[in-house]
């Protein structure tokens, strides 16, 4: 596992990339973009890096994995019940269905259930891509470390194949919240030229944008001790509970 895994973790990366809606609602892919399918690839991933972790028999990686597989066993299932809050409006878990009905209903997302679901997917991402103040991917402490304690021992092409795919979840996740709620120029089911390339810049801008805003308030932001990140994450889990809650209720209620 520990030779397989940065190739798993790349590999399902750019799965979730190729079928997500990032510039496009009608590619080949879109019909597989479900939103449990996603989801699994993300979990895919991790579980892998996890075992690798504890295939190296090190008290560091066993460490590091026992603390990321804790993450993700509360991060999972939060962004499944945040992305079904959305779904709930639009009537389907397809990701691709969910962009194309923000397009049609831009006040979904303004919405209680909206609200409650982008707050509790921002804290899931960046719990997910471990960042700050969930984990610190440039410490060098072992003893605060998660995800890259896990990486200790790769080092050449799989360590930057490990790096690479981490940075391309990070990009990719923060493409999919940009377009779950902000969709404007992503282009349609039947795409020009002109509607890619103008999709290709419009996504890269959201990136970009978040980017920044993430790095920003990082500047502002300390580690948390580990204790009290599941107190966070619980806290996300709660939020993204009462946004299925709120979309159901005002959905029925309609």
């Amino acid at each position: 596992m520990f030779a397989a895994a940065p190739v798993i973790v790349a590999g399902t990366t750019l799965l979730i990339a190729a079928i997500a809606p990032l510039v496009a609602t009608g590619s080949p892919l879109d019909p597989s973009a479900d939103l449990f399918a996603v989801v699994g690839l993300l979990f895919l991933g991790t579980v892998a890096l996890t075992l690798a972790g504890i295939d190296t028999g090190t008290s560091f990686g066993g460490m590091g994995a026992s603390r990321e597989i804790t993450i993700a066993a509360l991060v999972e299932p939060t962004i499944l019940l945040a992305v079904f809050a959305l779904s709930i409006p639009a009537g389907s878990a397809n990701l691709g269905a969910l962009v194309a009905s923000t397009i049609d209903h831009p006040g979904h997302v303004v919405s209680l259930a909206g609200v409650l679901a982008f707050v509790a997917l921002v804290i899931v991402i960046v719990a997910e891509t471990g960042r700050l103040p969930v984990d610190n991917p440039a410490t060098h402490l072992e003893l605060t470390m998660v995800h890259e304690a896990m990486v200790l021992e790769y080092a050449g092409p799989r360590l930057a194949l490990v790096e690479w795919a981490a940075g391309m979840r990070l990009t990719v996740l923060l493409a999919l919240l940009a377009n779950l709620f902000l969709p404007w120029g992503i282009a349609g089911a039947a795409p020009t030229a002109l509607d890619v390339l103008t999709g290709v810049v419009a996504v890269a801008a959201k990136v970009a944008i978040l980017a920044v805003l993430l790095a920003t308030f990082e500047v502002f932001l300390a580690k948390l001790r580990l204790f009290r990140v599941p107190e966070l994450l619980a806290g996300s889990f709660l939020l993204a509970l009462l946004a299925v809650t709120a979309a159901n209720f005002f959905t029925v209620g309609a």
